[in-house]
C-alpha cells in the first residue's frame, strides 16, 4: 500500500499564499497586501486586498502617498483586513483566524476585534515602530487576540496560468 505523498504545502503556506494572491489584485503602485479569513476548521472563510469601495473606479482617486489629504490615496482606500471581513457574507467570524501580509493597522486591528477574529498570522511587520501598529498590537493584548509573524519556509510556490 502506498502512503500519502510527501512535499505538499502546510496549513500555513496554504493560507498566506493566498492571502499573497488577493494582494496581487490591489492597484495601489507602493502597497498591496492581501487577506484571508479562516475558519477552525482550515475553511477559508472570506479574502480581501487594500483597495476602493465598490462603486468607486480606480483611475477617479488618487493613488499618491504624500501631499494634500485629499490628494492621497489614505482617505479613500480600504485595507485588506476590513475588506476581507466585510466581503464574509455569512454566520459569525467568532474564533477565526486572519492570515495578513502587513501587519494590522489600528483601524483594521478594531474592525478584526469586534468581528470575533481571535488569531492573526501576519508576514510583514515593516511598520513595528509605528504608532498605529504599537496600538494595534496593544489592542490585540488587552482583548485576548494572539498575533505571529509567518515563518517562512523558503519554498517557491509558483502557478502558471
Amino acid at each position: 500500500m502506498a502512503g500519502k505523498r510527501s512535499g505538499y504545502i502546510s496549513w500555513d503556506e496554504y493560507f498566506m499564499a493566498v492571502a499573497q494572491l488577493a494582494g496581487m489584485r490591489s492597484k495601489d503602485p507602493s502597497t498591496q497586501v492581501g487577506s484571508c479569513i479562516v475558519s477552525d476548521e482550515h475553511k477559508i472563510l472570506s479574502m480581501g486586498y487594500n483597495g476602493l469601495p465598490t462603486g468607486c473606479s480606480d483611475d477617479d482617486f488618487p493613488w499618491e502617498r504624500d501631499g494634500k489629504p485629499l490628494m492621497t490615496k489614505y482617505p479613500y482606500v480600504t485595507h485588506s483586513e476590513l475588506n476581507a471581513i466585510l466581503n464574509f457574507r455569512g454566520g459569525s467570524l467568532e474564533g477565526a483566524t486572519i492570515y495578513v501580509t502587513l501587519f494590522p493597522c489600528n483601524e483594521c486591528a478594531k474592525a478584526i476585534i469586534q468581528s470575533g477574529i481571535r488569531n492573526v498570522v501576519y508576514d510583514s511587520d515593516k511598520y513595528a515602530e509605528a504608532d498605529s501598529t504599537i496600538a494595534s498590537k496593544r489592542m490585540f493584548d488587552a482583548a485576548g487576540v494572539t498575533y505571529r509573524q509567518y515563518e517562512r519556509s523558503g519554498r517557491k510556490i509558483e502557478i502558471s496560468l
